[in-house]
């Protein structure tokens, strides 16, 4: 994980921890947050919940289809 060092007046820094304080958590966590929302972390995770989801929920369309072996192997 990166550091990443910001320059923010101290009175906007102190009611920010109050409020981080308020809300049971660290300024530090309030601002990770933001940022990982800001570059669409939790989006991509959601994506790939519901591509998850839909994978496990369906039937599959093979239309017959079967694995084989030789197949897969074959150079051709």
């Amino acid at each position: 994980m990166a550091n990443l060092t910001l320059s923010v007046d101290e009175k906007t820094i102190e009611r920010a921890r109050n409020a981080a304080q308020a809300m049971g958590t660290s300024l530090n966590q309030l601002v990770r947050d933001h940022i990982e929302r800001l570059s669409g972390a939790d989006q991509r995770e959601a994506d790939h919940a519901a591509f998850e989801a839909r994978a496990l929920a369906g039937k599959g369309r093979l239309n017959g289809w079967k694995f084989n072996r030789e197949e897969a192997n074959s150079r051709g």
